[in-house]
């Protein structure tokens, strides 16, 4: 691990730099991971970090490569690198964890589920998007599209900023890491958040998640008007409560 002024960082096990802060505190330690081309920094993580903060409990949040803080090109990445990521931001921490998985970092979770059993005490999913890159991208695609797609590139309209810029790695890389197709066992406490005036994520997607994956302790929690966002006070306090669940279920 290396720190610089401002921020730690370490280097991954395929050399790609990631930023993270890191709460000391009891364990199981409560991880963060983001959405697609979010970061740290959002009101969610921050929330999360303050939360730990005060209740004593470990914490981490970083950035996957490409995002936020962390080295590399966004457009280098594709779903198996940010859970490469993942799993060595995980490294940093000893025992098992608790997964607090937002948007693309839901899929990323269940991902870590799937081939970490062994480091994952719970989860909690926030408008959890498992099998995007297939589902909500390509399967919606015009034939224009994917042809600019098999060329190279396509950019998409975001309601958060500029273009999103999808290359045919992320798409192709993608369905190697699908989640909704297989068996996704989850054999500890899971709770699902979903907001039912999402419009990144159809509701339909926490349902099939919730129907598709097998475990003793799931429960999907639907909250009317929530947005993909989930960040006003009542959301960012249900995240809070899920939390403390799950941490109440596994010691």
């Amino acid at each position: 691990m290396e720190n610089n002024a401002e921020t730690p960082t370490f280097v991954t096990p395929q050399k790609r730099r990631l930023a993270y802060h890191l709460t000391d505190g009891t364990g199981p330690a409560v991880v963060f991971l983001g959405g697609f081309k979010s970061d740290m920094q959002g009101t969610k993580a921050v929330f999360l970090e303050k939360w730990a903060s005060d209740s004593g409990r470990a914490f981490l949040r970083f950035d996957y490569s490409g995002h936020g803080e962390s080295g590399e090109e966004f457009t280098d990445g594709c779903i198996g690198d940010w859970f490469e990521d993942a799993c060595a931001a995980i490294g940093l921490l000893a025992g098992k964890v608790v997964l607090v998985g937002s948007s693309m970092g839901g899929w990323i979770s269940l991902l870590i589920a799937r081939e970490l059993p062994e480091r994952v005490a719970g989860l909690v999913t926030i408008a959890a998007a498992p099998d995007f890159t297939e589902d909500g991208m390509w399967n919606s695609f015009t034939d224009e599209q994917m042809a600019e797609l098999m060329a190279g590139q396509v950019a998409l309209p975001s309601d958060y900023g500029a273009p999103y810029i999808i290359t045919k790695r992320l798409i192709e890389e993608g369905r190697e890491r699908l989640v909704l197709r297989d068996p996704l066992p989850l054999p500890f406490p899971v709770r699902f958040l979903q907001g039912t005036a999402d419009a990144d994520v159809d509701m339909s997607v926490a349902l099939r998640l919730l129907d598709h994956a097998e475990g003793p302790d799931m429960r999907l929690t639907l909250v009317d008007g929530a947005d993909h966002r989930f960040s006003d006070d009542e959301c960012l306090d249900l995240i809070r409560v899920s939390v403390e669940d799950v941490l109440g279920r596994v010691g």
